[in-house]
């Protein structure tokens, strides 16, 4: 019998246990391909027909079953990592590949590289050498494929072509997070000095680039770029990276300042007030141009709320809780976006929203 209460921590990691990784174990797992579809229905139990499969899914994936140490079946999705997205030819990683496993988006995109080094930086802890050492050398050559052959400025493109030779386009927010995320990832399985490098360059030309003066907020384009926007949920995950990780290039390059001035400015604007939910997006001045509230999002604000200095804004975290598991949570799984008053816009469980849960859940006391 499922637990329809979701009002703590732990309730909503055995929701997670019993309902969420069974279905990516099971029924979500294409056991003829070694991959996971993209989505399931609402029901957890109904693959939909693939189109494709992409790399960072894969990679998210692959995650999602180190953390939770099922080795075997983290073995299989890191042989499918490599046999189906791997570029022997001109390096790094497809974007996807079609429903036959073959490429289909051959671009090479930051947002996918860095979720390799995510995947492969919890995969490295293996119980068994030989695979915590390929994941590790995968690690490593993805990181200096992407300090060779993306450099854009002071920061990296966001895509280029599948031979590196040109542009597609430069850089932007969430790429350059989950490359940070995963350094920081990198950096403490390896405990090298590199990654630790790696990231002060990092962060100081970031926090240069995408860090609005006015409110705080980080910004999904560089500065200055025309039709610029906020996301509330990525100023809530840039604060528990920070926070988390406690890396001194943060505060170095005042991100840390910033981002609680941030936390504060898209608390008025972009959560209700009645039922907590965080809104995909606010322009520069705090107005709401998206209101569908996405899972990810609110996974997001319950990681920043852990990790908040202020004991009074912890001290909120049982409240959202309930509130996360009374709106977002089902018997089947969950509801991956819905408008503020309820409707469901995006009925389907796509395989990548396991990472949101999984590490957000991994915060919670």
């Amino acid at each position: 019998m499922v637990d329809s209460n979701f009002s703590t921590a732990s309730a909503l990691r055995r929701h997670y246990q019993d309902i969420i990784l069974p279905i990516w174990r099971d029924a979500g797992f294409n056991q003829n391909v070694g991959l996971a579809y993209e989505s399931v229905a609402a029901d957890g139990k109904t693959p939909l027909p693939p189109v494709r499969y992409r790399a960072m899914a894969c990679a998210r994936q692959l995650f999602v079953f180190s953390l939770a140490q099922e080795w075997q079946h983290a073995d299989a999705l890191f042989a499918s990592l490599r046999h189906y997205f791997q570029d022997k030819q001109h390096g790094g990683w497809f974007y996807s590949v079609d429903a036959d496993g073959k490429p289909k988006e051959r671009q090479k995109d930051l947002y996918t590289h860095a979720f390799v080094i995510f995947a492969c930086a919890e995969y490295a802890r293996h119980p068994h050498e030989k695979q915590a050492q390929q994941a590790l050398a995968l690690l490593e050559e993805t990181s200096a494929l992407i300090e060779s052959n993306m450099v854009d400025g002071t920061l990296f493109s966001s895509a280029m072509a599948e031979d590196f030779s040109c542009k597609i386009s430069g850089p932007t927010q969430n790429p350059l997070m989950h490359l940070t995320e995963a350094w920081l990832a990198a950096a403490a399985t390896t405990s090298q000095a590199i990654f630790a490098r790696r990231l002060d360059k990092l962060v100081s030309a970031f926090a240069g680039t995408f860090v609005d003066e006015a409110t705080g907020c980080i910004v999904e384009l560089p500065l200055n770029s025309d039709n610029n926007w906020i996301e509330p949920g990525h100023q809530f995950e840039w604060l528990f990276l920070v926070e988390s990780s406690q890396h001194p290039a943060f505060e170095k390059a005042g991100m840390q300042q910033a981002l609680y001035r941030a936390f504060d400015f898209v608390r008025r604007t972009g959560v209700d007030a009645q039922t907590g939910g965080v809104a995909a997006a606010l322009n520069l001045r705090g107005k709401l141009t998206d209101s569908t509230q996405r899972i990810w999002a609110q996974s997001e604000y319950l990681r920043a709320l852990a990790y908040h200095r202020e004991a009074i804004v912890r001290a909120e975290l049982p409240l959202q809780i309930a509130r996360f598991g009374a709106r977002f949570l089902t018997a089947s799984g969950w509801i991956e976006s819905q408008t503020i008053d309820g409707k469901i816009v995006r009925a389907e469980l796509p395989s990548t929203t396991a990472y949101h849960l999984a590490t957000a859940y991994a915060t919670l006391s």
